[in-house]
């Protein structure tokens, strides 16, 4: 079968799932190109080339750039395709591999490629380096780079695109209550999840009856349809979810198969990452009172005047934040406008022009005089400043910057479309944590080509089984850093992190920085001492609790309060736990939809933190870990910050959004989050008053809520007690934990009681791999309790692995005294027990 008739049979097989084919490979533009060299099918295969190829550094734009420079060179001649006409099709490709072709067109002796190439670069963003190229060009009287150098001072790549309309009309689809990004991106396909259009095809199935038709339906209206929630996008920081929505409600990018920008987002909170993803890909996201939308419904959004109107009144007022969204939607996101702006103010530097006028200016917050909080100074520093206020716009330093599995390789696209070949940032780390255990032939694919793509840019690349991504990002960060990850949970315990979408993780990782509206703090003070037989999973769930007393918290959606929603969660009161056991606290930040966490310590247990991660860092290098290079330059940071050891304080009279004040001495029971939302805690006593179900049917200790004494808890619980009564899942987070634990003979207890262990990863938590029965009722130590996201049907309660194991035990939700009295087992070993591993005090140690 030739490659006409196997590319037809790709379409329909793709027509059948209701998607488009996907982007060529290179095999396949190679065989396109021999058809246009030969003059067959040539208007079909120009068509393929022109828009099928991905931009960018994809492999199958390097062979498109390629050939379209012989022709505009003329060392080649095809009769479909002029040497203006290739100039014309490179300035399609965004940048990359068509930006030298396009430079050395403006030298050309034939005027319609010069003039074809001005055009094209003057709308071209991605230059990079080649930038020098034209000014050199500039420099030395080629006029044609003088007016690409013009065309980008005068931001014409901006001025030419439409401003945001005064008034948008568009068809109403709501979805009532909550959508979490679960809901939009299903755990359960995330191995299709950089083929944007299938992916899309899951997107509200599980919530809903018949999304996708019900939103075709819209369409026959002739307006836009706009996504409409209560609350929309809370959970995890994946992009797919908006990728999704914009695959239904926005519009094609010229030049960029299968992706899409555009759409509007209305909701009565819109989660602070959901929110600025929206803005990177060019979404218009307005938080505003949806009460008086509902699907079907036809509405006049007036951005300027701040105003939703149906039937002729305004049914809704709003502010357009940032101040700057109406150019970030007119640029196509906020990642263009960003790279857009700082080419234009290049440009103008070279031909000796003033500050633009052309673009809006972020609102900056007038200077209170007062202190900053420990998150205002660690941003501050990152930026060159004392500190920085809520509200400021900045694009702080990015040290350390994580990407996962299941958003690698939408991270990997974001990269090509960025047209990099290396990252800026210190440090980028790549894991594989999410398909590890269970992959699918996508995932094995994945896991072969992934590393290599991330190292050859200087990143890090871990390694399936090595275990959960953050328990070894975490060991990479330096003190009082600013950070980012393509993961909710990337919360740095020793620094602050600002997760977020693919896109601008991508971003982050190739420029070094990333834009930032500083977001207002909320204080979260500890005092007393902490009780018999409480964790800190249990202070974990009294952050909540306090906040639901003090009316700062509502559980129903419906008009819901937040006051964690977009601000960042400063912790004190703690200030000897330990690294590992401060993680526990930030990583939980994420269920309070908080844009990040900082957690104040002591220096003590930092500099035993980084003691021991130098030798992990070393060890990791010694056993083959690449980039080399870059472990290396982290160690000797490391050891830097070690000869002189400060961290930042808080000033006295810095000023918070709210502070909650948590006494320890008052809590004297479990707190557990309840079935199935991470906001809905209570007490033991308290479920056990309720008609929420009691028995437990499978236990799940694992995630990045974990580390190494949860499990010697867990096994010093179960210790002699037999065969646990039902279903009971281990899965430590990292393979260096797995050993430790083997070497001190719990595996042998989790073997004793018949627990499933799992290879080190994430496991059930995201519910792409393994999952519960169907309808079974679970307790599980993992990070959030949506519905359906450890298995369908599923009743989750969340909570500490002592509690867990004590379920476990008696298959049930115990009463308080049932919980003190099976926990005696740790009581007088808790210094053996929540002992972590400190790397500096094993002797001669080697990664396994």
């Amino acid at each position: 079968m030739g490659f006409r008739e196997e590319y037809a049979a790709h379409v329909a097989e793709r027509e059948a799932l209701g998607v488009p084919p996907l982007p060529l490979t290179v095999k396949q533009t190679e065989e396109v190109i021999e058809f246009i060299k030969t003059g067959e099918y040539v208007e079909e295969m120009l068509e393929l080339l022109e828009n099928r190829v991905s931009p960018g550094v994809d492999d199958a734009a390097y062979v498109k750039a390629g050939f379209l420079n012989e022709l505009a060179m003329e060392e080649h001649h095809v009769a479909a395709i002029a040497p203006e006409k290739a100039v014309e099709m490179l300035g399609t490709m965004l940048g990359g591999y068509n930006v030298k072709p396009l430079v050395n067109s403006l030298s050309s002796k034939n005027e319609a490629v010069v003039k074809a190439a001005v055009k094209a670069l003057s709308h071209t963003l991605l230059v990079y380096d080649a930038f020098n190229d034209v000014e050199e060009l500039h420099k030395a009287g080629n006029a044609a780079a003088t007016e690409v150098m013009t065309s980008w001072a005068n931001a014409e790549w901006f001025t030419s695109k439409p401003a945001l309309a005064e008034k948008i009309t568009v068809s109403v689809f709501k979805v009532p209550g909550e959508t979490n990004t679960d809901d939009l991106s299903p755990a359960s396909e995330a191995f299709t999840r950089s083929d944007i259009p299938l992916h899309a095809n899951s997107m509200l199935v599980a919530k809903m009856d018949n999304p996708i038709e019900t939103i075709n339906e819209l369409k026959t209206k002739g307006h836009p349809v706009a996504y409409v929630g209560d609350v929309v996008g809370t959970g995890s920081s994946r992009k797919s979810g908006v990728n999704s929505v914009q695959w239904h409600m926005g519009e094609d990018i010229p030049g960029v198969p299968n992706k899409r920008t555009g759409g509007v987002v209305l909701g009565g909170i819109i989660a602070p990452i959901f929110f600025a993803t929206c803005e990177d890909s060019g979404a218009l996201p307005l938080e505003l009172d949806v009460t008086n939308m509902e699907t079907g419904d036809v509405v006049e959004i007036y951005p300027y005047k701040g105003e939703a109107h149906k039937n002729g009144e305004c049914i809704a007022t709003f502010s357009l934040r940032p101040n700057t969204i109406t150019d970030e939607v007119r640029a196509g996101g906020r990642i263009p406008l960003i790279i857009g702006r700082g080419l234009t103010s290049k440009a103008r530097s070279v031909l000796g022009m003033g500050s633009s006028d052309i673009f809006l200016t972020a609102e900056q917050p007038a200077d209170n005089g007062k202190g900053y909080t420990l998150a205002q100074k660690m941003v501050g520093k990152a930026c060159g400043m004392e500190g920085v206020r809520p509200g400021m716009y900045c694009e702080p330093e990015m040290s350390t910057v994580g990407s996962q599995d299941t958003t690698g390789p939408m991270t990997r696209d974001e990269i090509k479309e960025l047209a990099a070949l290396g990252f800026n940032a210190d440090l980028v780390m790549q894991s594989f944590c999410h398909t590890a255990a269970y992959p699918k032939p996508s995932d094995v694919t994945m896991h072969n080509t992934l590393p290599d793509f991330i190292s050859m840019r200087s990143g890090v690349a871990l390694r399936p089984g090595d275990g959960v991504i953050h328990s070894w990002l975490n060991r990479m960060v330096l003190p009082d850093t600013v950070g980012t990850g393509a993961d909710s949970h990337t919360r740095f315990p020793i620094g602050i992190s600002f997760p977020g979408g693919s896109g601008i993780v991508a971003f982050a990782g190739v420029t070094g920085s990333m834009p930032l509206t500083m977001p207002e703090s909320v204080l979260v003070r500890f005092k007393g001492e902490m009780q018999p037989g409480i964790t800190l999973r249990d202070l974990v769930n009294a952050i909540p609790h306090q906040a639901i007393k003090e009316g700062l918290l509502t559980v129903e959606k419906k008009g819901k309060k937040n006051i964690f929603a977009g601000r960042i969660l400063e912790i004190e009161g703690l200030p000897t736990l330990k690294a590992e056991q401060a993680f526990e606290l930030s990583d939980a930040s994420a269920e309070r939809s908080a844009a990040a966490c900082t957690v104040r310590l002591d220096k003590e247990p930092v500099i035993e933190y980084l003691k021991s991660n130098i030798v992990l860092l070393q060890s990791m290098i010694d056993a083959g870990y690449e980039d080399h290079r870059t472990l290396a330059r982290r160690i000797t940071k490391m050891e830097e910050w070690l000869e002189n050891p400060q961290l930042m304080e808080p000033d006295a009279d810095a000023e918070y959004a709210a502070v909650i004040e948590i006494d320890l001495d008052q809590i004297t029971e479990p707190i557990l989050a309840c079935p199935n939302d991470p906001d809905d805690v209570a007490t033991l006593s308290e479920v056990l008053a309720s008609d929420r179900p009691t028995n437990i049917d499978e236990v799940f200790v694992g995630s990045c809520m974990t580390n190494i004494g949860h499990y010697r808890a867990l096994g010093e619980v179960l210790k002699g007690e037999g065969a646990v009564p039902g279903r009971l899942w281990v899965c430590p987070p990292t393979k260096m934990d797995e050993k430790q634990l083997t070497e001190e003979g719990y595996y042998a207890l989790f073997g004793a009681a018949g627990a499933r262990t799992e290879i080190p990863g994430c496991s059930l938590c995201m519910g792409n791999q393994a999952r519960v029965a169907d309808n079974a009722v679970v307790f599980s130590t993992s990070t959030r309790n949506f519905d359906n996201r450890l298995g369908k049907g599923a009743q989750v309660y969340l909570g500490s692995a002592e509690l867990a194991a004590v379920c476990s035990l008696l298959g049930k939700i115990p009463t308080k005294e049932e919980y003190l009295n099976l926990t005696k087992k740790i009581v007088g070993k808790e210094a053996d027990i929540y002992k972590y591993l400190n790397f500096n005090l094993i002797q001669d140690y080697k990664l396994a």
